[in-house]
């Protein structure tokens, strides 16, 4: 849920400034701290007022149209990015962040929270009906997380950020359009996993067959939502919020808790045949979150942060050349800090400095270097 929330508040602040542009700068409006309360005072707060799980249905159709349409997006802009040179380390397959990686793709398929609401919320909740829906959703996850993820990795290699949506530029309307989308996913997805606290919280402390009153309905609700929101404020960073929530919470409830429970009702030995499989996909798990925070942490203490927030510098490269009319007609200004009067350049030194742009400014440089040579057409 707080990983909810930080998605939002990176994603409708941009969405606002780009809409407003410098009308809203400064504002409270791009605020994303505003922007999270906002959203959760309107959307997602009344959403897990419900008191049924299924009436959450038709909003979950709703976001898996929307994921379609971001994967659509996603596509028609692979192409525009193909100048981005890839880091050095871009296809090596594993380093000491793998232990991470299985944390984050633990997170991803955590669905064992919600499973016994989801099994109460059907019409006829018989095993095969049962094993249908879980069969299908995860087929699903697992088309739309490779999609994503090798499409947006193979774009930006290195330079991909733990929210794939702010490796794009933000003037960028088509991805600004996939960002809005994006953020009502998840306005539409949080309602859900605040059911599955409010269900854990009435069953802790107090009776499973009472209905709750209306009073106290609304106090864990909101409450719930409050501390999510508090908490999301604190960090704009989601790679390190969906590493610890992997691999701290994650891990543990997909790898360690079911081989324990699976032991523990066979009531066989502990080290007996039947228990083999159980040992060793806990010990996996115990692995696995172990050196996870080990990293998470080192990777703190290193200070290594991400860039959410901050435009990427190919977008920087991109879109700040200007022309400058001065006392130089043609004079062209690059974010790359070169500046060179084109009249007074030999064919040789026209030559050179248009590899200088292509070797330091990289992705659109084309377009710069047809503009450059438009310059000295106009000039000679």
């Amino acid at each position: 849920m707080i990983s909810y929330q930080v998605i939002i508040g990176d994603t409708i602040t941009k969405c606002f400034l780009r809409v407003g542009g410098d009308y809203l700068a400064g504002t409270v409006l791009v605020n994303r701290h505003f922007c999270i309360f906002l959203t959760t005072l309107v959307v997602t707060l009344p959403l897990s007022l419900y008191r049924d799980v299924a009436k959450l249905s038709k909003w979950a159709f709703v976001a898996m149209i929307l994921i379609v349409f971001i994967i659509v997006c996603i596509c028609i802009r692979i192409p525009d990015f193909s100048d981005v040179r890839a880091t050095a380390d871009a296809w090596t397959l594993f380093d000491y962040n793998f232990a991470q990686s299985i944390g984050i793709m633990t997170f991803a398929y955590m669905c064992h929270h919600n499973t016994f609401l989801i099994h109460q919320s059907l019409e006829n909740p018989t095993e095969k009906r049962f094993q249908i829906v879980t069969h299908f959703s995860f087929l699903f996850s697992l088309l739309i997380m490779l999609l994503i993820g090798v499409l947006g990795y193979v774009t930006f290699t290195g330079y991909t950020q733990g929210d794939l949506l702010e490796n794009y530029c933000k003037t960028d309307d088509l991805m600004n359009v996939a960002r809005l989308c994006f953020a009502v996913t998840i306005m539409l997805t949080y309602p859900l996993e605040c059911f599955v606290v409010r269900h854990v919280f009435e069953n802790s402390f107090f009776a499973v067959t009472e209905k709750a009153p209306m009073w106290r309905h609304l106090t864990v609700t909101i409450s719930v939502a409050a501390a999510t929101v508090l908490i999301a404020m604190t960090t704009d960073c989601l790679g390190i919020v969906l590493t610890f929530n992997g691999v701290v919470v994650a891990c543990p409830l997909a790898f360690i808790i079911p081989p324990l429970c699976v032991m523990k009702l066979r009531q066989e030995p502990v080290l007996s045949k039947e228990n083999i499989f159980p040992i060793l996909v806990a010990t996996f798990g115990i692995l696995a979150s172990v050196i996870g925070i080990i990293v998470a942490v080192y990777n703190l203490t290193k200070g290594i942060e991400c860039s959410h927030g901050k435009e990427m510098f190919y977008c920087l490269n991109a879109f700040s050349y200007k022309w400058k009319h001065a006392s130089i007609k043609y004079d062209i200004i690059i974010s790359c800090n070169f500046a060179t009067p084109v009249h007074v350049l030999s064919t040789r030194q026209v030559l050179l400095q248009r590899f200088k742009i292509r070797h330091v400014c990289g992705i659109f440089s084309r377009k710069i270097e047809i503009i450059w040579m438009k310059t000295i057409i106009k000039t000679r």
